[in-house]
């Protein structure tokens, strides 16, 4: 029996995406937060005004047709390891989160970076999030953050203590940003299965960094290693997401919805409708 086979259900369902969105080809925007308190480019003042950054961008998303939304901590750049991780920012995220979900009626998932999932989880559980989103689920790779190791274990167990097993895991296989072939024997099929095997509910496909496209090839690979669901998480645009999402069970968006395609900008609604059009033509 492979490992595939031999996978136990894991809590959440077969099928996160239809549990959790009631519908498939989902399309969801992230809600880049600007900087917390205690990252470098955080400037001071009440969190309010991130706040009223981050409702704004949701609004355009929700308004242009979007599934639903991610929020994380894009702004905190350079991002911290797990264990170097604040109080402040998952207290932080978590006002930040119950805002947006009590303001929008579509499911909300979490991504603390980088690769912060216990904290993810702790988000999710205080904000009534639906699910998280783990670079690094299983295994290891070297980022810029350094050696970055798989969170399943401890944020399995973790999310056992807090009882919070409807929150689903959407974790990246072959991630951006980083080298996984640190001895090259592990193909990103290998990989994938490995995603499955540590109880993910969905996998996600990236390109080399963000706003990157995940290449044919690799999107296939994904898909066929895993019964899981599968997104593509970077590099989708107007112009790609029809051939895309034909080929997944969704996909995730951010900068290509940006004013200037630049992702630290606001989210302009005209791009939304845009990018909506065209995936509603497959859907």
């Amino acid at each position: 029996m492979s490992e595939e086979e031999a996978k136990p259900v894991a809590a959440t369902g077969a099928d996160a995406i239809r549990r959790i969105f009631g519908r498939e080809k989902i399309v969801i925007g992230v809600v880049h937060c600007l900087p917390l308190p205690g990252s470098p480019d955080y400037q001071g003042g009440p969190i309010s005004a991130i706040i009223d950054r981050a409702l704004a961008d949701a609004d355009s998303y929700v308004a242009g047709g979007m599934d639903g939304l991610i929020v994380e901590n894009h702004g905190d750049i350079p991002f911290l390891k797990p264990g170097d991780l604040g109080p402040e920012t998952a207290s932080c995220l978590a006002v930040i989160a119950d805002h947006v979900r009590a303001r929008f009626a579509v499911p909300l998932g979490i991504n603390v970076l980088a690769n912060g999932a216990i904290h993810a989880f702790a988000v999710a559980k205080a904000a009534g999030a639906a699910f998280i989103r783990v670079n690094q689920w299983a295994n290891a790779y070297v980022a810029n953050e350094g050696l970055v190791e798989g969170a399943a274990a401890m944020a399995l167990r973790y999310r056992a203590a807090i009882r919070a097993p409807e929150i689903a895991v959407f974790a990246d296989a072959h991630v951006k940003h980083g080298a996984h072939a640190i001895v090259a024997d592990r193909p990103v099929a290998e990989l994938v299965r490995d995603v499955a095997f540590f109880h993910a509910d969905a996998v996600i496909a990236t390109g080399s960094r963000t706003g990157d496209a995940a290449s044919d090839a690799e999107i296939s690979t994904i898909r066929a290693a895993t019964h899981l669901p599968v997104l593509v998480g970077s590099g989708v645009t107007p112009d790609n997401v029809g051939k895309i999402l034909a080929a997944v069970d969704g996909v995730i968006v951010a900068s290509a919805l940006k004013e200037g395609g630049v992702w630290w900008n606001p989210v302009e609604p005209a791009r939304v409708r845009k990018f909506i059009a065209a995936a509603r033509k497959i859907r």
